[in-house]
């Protein structure tokens, strides 16, 4: 099968004289002499290997390969006014800790879909993948611990996480490893906080079913101190030796943010 290579430079020449089928008028709208729009169709009709419009000192008409090109032009114009121009119902990508997903963004999800009528698509991702899918442009926002700056990214800082002991009866903190251990993976602070070990350890990669365990008192765990209900009457120690640790959101470096994304930031913002 022949390949053609398709001269993009000119289908504008093409398209504006075709609507018109008028060189003279084809020339005015596009600002350039009509025997520019002549040349320039002629040599969109060399690369293509095929006739596209026939002259005559009276009449422009297009051949039923341009025809078919304008029609598939014409489509391909109004995704362009939709992909750029639509407003509805557009999609926010968010890549998220599963810690702040069950917890903090729920709120902001309620109150975004009250107030917006565009859409999230919201996916919980360890740190690297967070990061690696932002960069390659798979996500418009992320929420981690890092603070990302680069040309391609960079962050704002939202609040501090601090990490906190919690338990159902009352403890001494200093002897943590006298008690079941539930943490999140085996990077838990549990494990950088204490040199000696729990006898008993259960790891469980969900925020949530951490709290359930502790609430019944199955074991001792270290959680941010926003994750904690008033209502949970669980006993909170505040621990010494941990660096401050931050909630960044990260996005692209738009020059003028998407209005559908900086809806949830400005949301976000208020918080």
């Amino acid at each position: 099968m022949k390949e053609i290579s398709l001269d993009y430079r000119y289908l504008k020449a093409f398209l504006v004289t075709s609507r018109f089928l008028n060189f003279s008028k084809a020339a005015q709208e596009l600002n350039i002499a009509q025997s520019a729009v002549s040349r320039q169709i002629k040599l969109l009709e060399e690369s293509v290997g095929d006739q596209l419009i026939i002259r005559s000192s009276k009449k422009v008409l297009l051949t039923e390969k341009g025809q078919a090109l304008l029609s598939e032009l014409g489509q391909f114009e109004d995704k362009l006014q939709d992909i750029f121009f639509g407003h509805m119902n557009k999609t926010i990508r968010v890549g998220i800790l599963h810690g702040l997903l069950e917890t903090w963004f729920n709120e902001l999800m309620v109150d975004f879909n009250k107030q917006s009528s565009h859409q999230l698509n919201v996916e919980v991702n360890s740190l690297e993948n967070l990061k690696e899918k932002l960069h390659s442009g798979r996500y418009d926002l992320i929420f981690t611990t890092e603070n990302i700056q680069s040309e391609l990214v960079s962050s704002l800082k939202l609040f501090e996480e601090k990490m906190v002991l919690i338990s159902k009866m009352d403890i001494n903190p200093k002897e943590a490893y006298d008690y079941p251990w539930i943490v999140y993976s085996e990077q838990d602070h549990l494990f950088h906080l204490y040199k000696k070990r729990s006898q008993k350890i259960i790891v469980v990669n969900s925020i949530t079913t951490i709290h359930k365990l502790v609430k019944k008192g199955v074991g001792i765990a270290i959680v941010p101190d926003h994750t904690i209900d008033k209502d949970d009457k669980l006993n909170t120690y505040e621990l010494k030796g941990l660096a401050k640790q931050f909630i960044h959101l990260s996005s692209l470096n738009f020059q003028t943010i998407p209005e559908h994304i900086k809806s949830l930031v400005d949301l976000i913002k208020k918080k």
